[in-house]
């Protein structure tokens, strides 16, 4: 391991020098002087070298892929993160394709047969030895079942882990290096990134994980006419290799072909958006790597298009209020009420408490008025989403993951549908949506379900106010003091007992909601401060 380490370093250093990324960190404002000087010092910088006539966001593009598999796909995961990059970089990184060369089939044949525990030809009555792709952590091979499905074999990448492992460790040592040598550096939040890459490289390595979310996706969408999910052969799948439906559509960037079946492209771009916020508001389960190379679009029903989408690989969630605070937050930004978007950042601990509003208004209304001087057909509801993140960081808001992959979604999502169509309007698209998600929340549907999970939490809450009275009551009493008090005074501390665990119980159950539905966590509370209160 240390000497694949060490071997690993030297190939990182050689093409750092090759694409001059050396010349690009020495010229960082935020280097401290000795470090700029020990870097003047550096041997190979005293030789002649050729210069590059390439921007700086291609030399760090071209020397990822010179790297391999694992920074392919850092650099593409680090292109998400448009709130941290410069643009012109984060826009290269966006160009980075995961098309790396297959491994041998032979070695494909042998980790699928131990992960089965059975022979391919036990398994399969078909199994093609050329791939069908190859990506940076698996390849996919085709087969069909025994039973006659029409599959396709997902397998990951033989020693794979030890690379990661290597590769990790280094970008976590050069993260950490650059947060101790600057303030600058520490406030791109470097170890943050690395660790997010982490663990998204590592869940990518269990297909168990991705067979999850397909499944999960499926069942979301199961008969709807917007989105079709290949089924999951859970009888195949192991940590390392994934048996799934194979499916024939036309990939979504293949335009001639989609206009020879006369696809209705208008549909099909507003339903690509329909589906992001259908997974995002009514799921909280969105597919987050929705990139071009993992949509298709059925040939059933060209005048009424059906996305189908495969690699289900990586998924994002929000919790119920930030789903709210994000409905809202998009509503009022439209409607140019800057002054509510404040409020709700703060309210939502999206940005720290003590930020004052009328601040962060005004730097919101310096960023966003400029936006919507353009018509509104030609407004980037994810430029919007972006430059929000922007300007929140510079009041300190830590961007949640979840939120980063929304973000990430929601830009590829909307290139593709401009791309579809043009004249696609993202907002009026995506506002009925929204009003129409805003309405159920407060629906007598919603407002009964919301009551009957509160009513179903009261018994428990019982029991925890009945475990405490008998828990204190077992405890030594101190002696009693000769005090003045008033006539039951002395029998009023289980009351206000109940009442303080009454107010906890509503705290915690619903009032961070801020909406109809949790009324009865306010019911709670006002029951609980009155037996506290009360004389």
């Amino acid at each position: 391991m240390k000497l694949l380490a060490f071997r690993r370093l030297l190939r990182i250093q050689r093409v750092a020098i090759r694409y001059r990324l050396d010349d690009m960190v020495l010229e960082l404002p935020f280097l401290p002087w000795w470090l700029r000087l020990v870097g003047g010092l550096l041997p190979w910088r005293w030789l002649p070298r050729k210069p590059l006539d390439l921007s700086r966001g291609a030399r760090i593009r071209l020397a990822l892929e010179d790297l391999g598999p694992i920074f392919i796909k850092f650099g593409q995961i680090l292109s998400t993160r448009r709130d941290l990059l410069p643009d012109d970089i984060a826009l290269e990184l966006a160009f980075l394709q995961d098309k790396v060369p297959p491994f041998p089939p032979e070695q494909a044949v042998a980790l699928i047969e131990q992960q089965l525990g059975a022979k391919i030809e036990q398994v399969f009555s078909r199994f093609e030895r050329e791939p069908l792709a190859s990506a940076s952590v698996a390849q996919v091979h085709t087969a069909q079942l025994k039973s006659g499905e029409e599959v396709v074999v997902k397998v990951i990448r033989p020693n794979l882990e030890p690379v990661i492992r290597s590769d990790i460790a280094w970008l976590h040592i050069l993260a950490r290096t650059a947060e101790r040598i600057s303030a600058d550096a520490r406030r791109l939040h470097p170890a943050e990134v690395v660790s997010d890459y982490e663990k998204t490289i590592y869940d990518e390595l269990d297909l168990l994980r991705e067979a999850a979310n397909s499944s999960q996706l499926r069942r979301n969408f199961e008969g709807s006419p917007l989105l079709y999910v290949p089924q999951v052969y859970w009888d195949w799948c192991r940590p390392k290799v994934l048996v799934m439906e194979r499916i024939y559509g036309i990939p979504v960037t293949d335009l001639d072909t989609l206009r020879d079946q006369r696809t209705d492209f208008k549909a099909l771009a507003e339903r690509g958006v329909e589906i992001f916020f259908t997974q995002v508001f009514r799921d909280s389960f969105f597919h987050a790597d929705m990139h071009p190379g993992n949509i298709f679009v059925s040939t059933r029903t060209p005048w009424s298009p059906q996305y189908i989408a495969v690699d289900c690989g990586i998924v994002g969630s929000l919790t119920d209020e930030d789903q709210d605070y994000l409905a809202r937050n998009l509503i009022a930004f439209f409607k140019r009420d800057y002054r509510k978007v404040a409020q709700l950042h703060i309210d939502s601990g999206w940005v720290p408490a003590e930020t004052k509003v009328n601040d962060f208004e005004a730097a919101i209304r310096t960023v966003c008025e400029p936006i919507f001087e353009k018509p509104l057909k030609d407004i980037s509801f994810g430029q919007v989403l972006l430059r929000l993140f922007q300007t929140a960081r510079r009041f300190n808001m830590e961007v949640q993951p979840q939120l980063v992959l929304l973000q990430k979604t929601l830009l590829n999502i909307e290139g593709l549908g401009r791309q579809l169509y043009p004249e696609l309007d993202l907002w009026t698209t995506a506002q009925p949506f929204l009003e129409r998600w805003m309405r159920e929340r407060v629906s007598p549907g919603t407002l009964l379900r919301n009551a009957q999970q509160h009513i179903e939490q009261l018994p428990h809450l019982a029991q925890m106010t009945r475990d405490t009275l008998e828990r204190l009551s077992r405890e030594p009493q101190p002696e009693a003091r000769l005090t003045v008090t008033q006539p039951g005074m002395a029998n009023a501390w289980p009351a206000r007992l109940i009442g303080a665990v009454l107010v906890a119980g509503a705290a915690e159950t619903g009032l961070a909601t801020h909406s109809l539905a949790a009324w009865p966590a306010w019911a709670m509370l006002a029951g609980g401060l009155y037996l506290i209160l009360r004389r």
